[in-house]
């Protein structure tokens, strides 16, 4: 029960996770550590590499979006 315990992560320690994600560079390399550096919790861990893959998707999202609007804009310029 005891190691169970050390597993868990209390609300305040969630509340100090998403403010430091929250800053613009700190929180990014955060999540790296958090997800790769090997001495967070699990749950920590497989929180930072969701949170990175979303990051990932929304930027291929953003991508695409901005892609397929920059060729139609360059489309409609070609006489």
């Amino acid at each position: 029960m005891h190691l169970e315990e050390e597993r868990i992560i209390k609300t305040r320690d969630w509340f100090l996770t998403i403010f430091l994600t929250a800053i613009p560079i700190v929180g990014l390399v955060l999540l790296f550590v958090w997800a790769f550096g090997g001495n967070a919790k699990p749950s920590k861990a497989n929180w930072a590499k969701a949170t990175l893959l979303w990051l990932v998707l929304g930027i291929v999202a953003y991508g695409v979006v901005a892609l397929t609007i920059g060729a139609a804009f360059i489309a409609t310029q070609i006489p």
